[in-house]
């Protein structure tokens, strides 16, 4: 752990070395206790001071972006030694709202749309990127994103942060587009060695521009679709995915998948829809994407398994980030 520290230059010149206050924080986790709880102990003596710990956590110069992908490719190759070279890897994208409602001071705090609430909160959108082979998760990178629209964000970067540092182009990063964003995610991990026969998204991140984009990379995309505007070229035709739906080769005697069609998105770019019935509304249809037009119905079912269509995996996902 000290290694993957010093790799991202998470040191100090002296005191508490940043090995002994970085285990110290991690294990409060497992303890269900928060720093004040520590200090009110029995064990406070032996504890470093409180400012000790904040200018810790709020060093800009750290850069915890390169701890992350450092452990993270470690523990990502040890588990490749365990596993069969023919699992199917993938990259699995998902955000979700950070709330800080009860914030007031917080840099980049903006008004984010929750979309399960359908209503606006105080917070972030954390956009969240990992690895899994189907069996373990691996979390590889996230970013906390505020609002690209000044007019929703209740404060600004402070002017007291040093433009060099890693803390300020994160600042920065907060105010891109989140499609951008998981471009470049998907980048820092192919940059770290960090590899995955797939990405696997859920319906806010599977639009044409980014799927050509992630594909340009030479990852293959499995992601669900909207019922939205965009059209499909079949046949030299423009079709929603409504009328995609109708004319999809039927799969008899299959109970989840309903279906299967090769079309073109706009950008050129071939793709195979599979059509599987809503868990939640067994009268409702889904669509599934992906870019490798040779994978199978199920396999393309199967993968989407990972994502969930309620969330419920990737929520779970989540709390590494808390």
């Amino acid at each position: 752990m000290g290694k993957h520290l010093r790799k991202a230059g998470i040191i100090k010149a002296c005191g508490y070395s940043c090995l002994s206050i970085f285990q110290l924080l991690f294990l409060l986790v497992f303890q269900y206790r928060n720093w004040y709880h520590a200090l009110q102990s029995k064990k406070a003596a032996d504890l470093p001071g409180k400012d000790t710990i904040y200018r810790f956590l709020n060093s800009s110069t750290y850069n915890w972006r390169t701890f992350l992908l450092s452990l993270s490719s470690e523990v990502i190759r040890r588990v490749k030694q365990t596993i069969s070279k023919r699992r199917v890897t993938v990259f699995i994208v998902d955000d979700s709202i950070y709330s800080r409602n009860r914030s007031k001071s917080v840099e980049l705090l903006a008004k984010v749309f929750d979309h399960s609430t359908r209503q606006f909160v105080n917070g972030f959108q954390r956009l969240t990127l990992g690895w899994s082979d189907g069996f373990t998760f691996v979390p590889i990178d996230f970013a906390l994103l505020s609002s690209a629209n000044q007019k929703n964000r209740l404060n600004e970067i402070h002017s007291s942060i040093d433009k060099r540092t890693t803390g300020y182009k994160r600042r920065l990063e907060a105010l891109e587009a989140k499609p951008n964003m998981v471009l470049k995610l998907v980048e820092h991990a192919l940059d770290k060695g960090i590899f995955a026969d797939y990405v696997l998204m859920d319906t806010w991140f599977t639009h044409a521009p980014l799927v050509e984009k992630i594909h340009s990379k030479g990852l293959f995309v499995i992601g669900m679709v909207k019922q939205l505007k965009q059209r499909y070229l079949f046949n030299g035709e423009r079709l929603t995915l409504e009328q995609l739906y109708r004319k999809a080769k039927r799969d008899i005697g299959k109970k989840e998948t309903l279906g299967s069609i090769h079309a073109t998105l706009h950008t050129g770019l071939p793709v195979k829809i599979v059509f599987v019935r809503n868990r939640n509304n067994q009268s409702e249809w889904l669509a599934i994407l992906s870019t490798d037009t040779t994978l199978s119905m199920k396999k393309s079912f199967e993968s989407m398994g990972c994502v969930g269509t309620s969330k419920p995996f990737l929520n779970s996902v989540n709390r590494f980030y808390i």
